[in-house]
């Protein structure tokens, strides 16, 4: 078995990163979305039918009721969402350790 270079492995611990913080980022674009889509249907439903084509304008109660359904979601996937954060600060912390180890072994190296 060949030994692995610490470069190499820490580009993969990098990449592994950037995964898991696009994961993350697509969890709440998702939830952003679809609160999004909840308050506009629910606006829809209770606003005066008569005027169908009429602009839609975003008040302060359409942002409140966004931010409740936005809330409301985060909290149903608050366990996908945490496993998303504690997996993203242990490979932070690998990733720093690595350098520093790195760091060190470059120096000494040099010397």
């Amino acid at each position: 078995m060949n030994p692995v270079s610490p470069w190499v492995l820490l580009s993969g611990m990098e990449a592994a990163r950037r995964e898991t913080c696009h994961h993350l980022d697509l969890v709440h674009r998702q939830i952003a979305a679809r609160a999004e889509r909840l308050a506009v249907t629910e606006k829809a439903k209770a606003r005066n039918r008569t005027h169908k084509r009429s602009g839609s304008r975003w008040t302060r109660s359409d942002e409140v009721l966004f931010q409740d359904h936005v809330d409301r979601l985060a909290f149903e996937r608050r366990g996908e969402l945490e496993a998303l954060t504690r997996k993203l600060e242990r490979q932070d912390r690998a990733i720093t350790t690595l350098r520093l180890k790195l760091g060190e072994a470059a120096w000494r190296q040099a010397a």
